[in-house]
């Protein structure tokens, strides 16, 4: 059986993939895991090898088209752009053109002459455009339709998500966040809390690894929630910590916060697309995420929330509210009060940038011709393995990989520090065509994107890597 499939069918949390790999080494006559003719091989088998094509890979040079594309594994910052966006967002453009205000109720089907796009799709006019995506959003992260909404930018639904979801009393009035959150993060919570009369340094726990550790144990989790849970308001955590690259167990934390009567919400901003979310199922109050990493929709990219399904209905939720969040049924009838629609539709303030919806579109429909978020996530459990070998096997003496070697406690992306500077190591890779990012004060993040990374990319990028580190070596002897 195919590593891939036999990774898939087993459960990808499952199976240890470094075996998987050996295996395939194995059955191949034990060909060295460095040598290009297993990575060939690894990609012959691979279901999704075609994805790749669905995608627009920067030049290897910018300003140079001969020089081919780059060798990208920066998807955690940035996803590629889907092939599709292009044209669709001509397509809207072409509708403003011919139908002015009009498109907000009428659209044309969409035709083109290329061969991956059916003739006659329907597109949802503005009105509804946001529901080109919010469906297939919603499957991503293990939802219902009605617990999920497409709006704004990440800290903007951070912030109001915390409108209806952080009510602090005198008895509760504490947040729980990572030590190392993401900045965005640590500035809303630091401002909701002072927004409410409270301070930081005594409203806002900060969880740390222990002493000589660089990752957060769950048990330690749960057990400062089980310690300080009567007086806290708010757990909000991250999914996939972007730093470490540790995906959280976010169905356990979630319990434990529950059973200390915590609302309990996260950041999936690099989990969504990355790892296999059910959020519906693990029970979770509410959770934000951006697009513009694993989603691919673009710089800046529209975001999105959700809602559990048991607040859809409640009154007693006090939020902000906007004319995109009041029923369709009598939304340009102009009428007061506000009545907003049920589940997290009703947190829309504005109504969404149709652009923004469609390079989203493009992308999401590739995550729907992928198979999911299983298939996958199959995927990349073993494309980030063959990089972890391959980097342990050349270079074990110059690099330290501190991200979770439990393929359960990761998503795609390897945190690395390095023997030489880092910003001499990313210079050099940059020189070489390779893009991926650097996070002060020491770390590259690299992230092996199953929609369009391949095995072999993998492998050219350790041979590069290795060049510059031993580039940046003889040149501070």
């Amino acid at each position: 059986m195919e590593a891939t499939q036999h990774v898939q069918q087993a459960g990808a949390e499952e199976v240890d993939p470094h075996k998987a790999l050996k295996a395939v080494s194995a059955e191949l006559g034990g060909l060295p895991l460095s040598d290009a003719a297993l990575a060939t091989e690894l990609d012959r088998r691979d279901p999704l090898a075609a994805m790749r094509d669905r995608f627009l890979f920067p030049l290897a040079r910018a300003d140079d088209p001969a020089s081919g594309p780059a060798l990208y594994f920066c998807g955690n910052s940035l996803g590629l752009q889907p092939a599709r966006a292009r044209r669709y967002v001509l397509y809207e453009l072409d509708e403003w053109h011919k139908r002015g205000v009009e498109g907000h109720f009428l659209h044309s089907p969409l035709t083109t002459a290329d061969d991956d796009v059916a003739e006659g799709k329907k597109v949802e006019p503005w009105l509804t455009t946001d529901e080109n995506v919010h469906a297939r959003a919603a499957g991503l992260v293990g939802a219902l339709p009605l617990e999920v909404a497409i709006m704004n930018g990440l800290t903007v639904n951070l912030h109001l998500m915390m409108v209806p979801f952080y009510r602090p009393t005198a008895q509760r009035h504490k947040i729980l966040i990572e030590g190392r959150s993401f900045p965005s993060d640590w500035y809303a919570v630091e401002t909701q809390i002072r927004f409410h009369g409270y301070e930081p340094s005594t409203s806002l726990i900060q969880l740390y690894p222990r002493e000589g550790e660089t990752t957060l144990r769950t048990e330690d989790i749960i057990a400062t929630i089980e310690k300080e849970g009567d007086s806290i308001a708010l757990v909000l955590l991250s999914g996939v910590q972007y730093y470490t690259g540790q995906f959280f167990e976010i169905e356990k934390i979630t319990a434990a916060g529950h059973s200390k009567g915590c609302v309990v919400g996260w950041d999936l901003a690099h989990a969504v697309g990355n790892v296999v979310l059910k959020l519906h199922e693990w029970g979770v109050d509410w959770a934000c995420w951006c697009s513009y990493k694993y989603l691919n929709s673009g710089p800046g990219g529209i975001a999105g929330v959700f809602v559990h399904e048991r607040h859809a209905h409640r009154k007693d939720l006090h939020r902000f509210g906007g004319w995109w969040g009041h029923t369709i049924k009598t939304r340009f009838d102009m009428n007061q009060p506000f009545d907003p629609e049920p589940g997290a539709f009703g947190f829309r303030l504005s109504n969404p940038p149709v652009l923004q919806c469609a390079t989203l579109f493009a992308s999401l429909e590739v995550f729907e011709e992928a198979g999911g978020m299983e298939k996958l996530r199959a995927k990349s459990v073993l494309l980030t393995a063959y990089l972890e070998m391959l980097l342990l096997e050349k270079l074990a003496a110059d690099i330290h990989i501190f991200t979770p070697r439990e393929v359960a406690q990761r998503g795609c992306q390897l945190s690395v520090k390095f023997s030489v500077a880092v910003e001499r190591v990313h210079e050099k890779l940059a020189q070489k065509g390779v893009i991926v990012d650097v996070r002060k004060p020491d770390v590259i993040r690299i992230a092996p994107a199953p929609l369009y990374n391949s095995f072999s990319d993998v492998l050219r990028f350790v041979t590069l890597l290795a060049q510059a580190i031993g580039e940046c070596k003889a040149e501070s002897s």
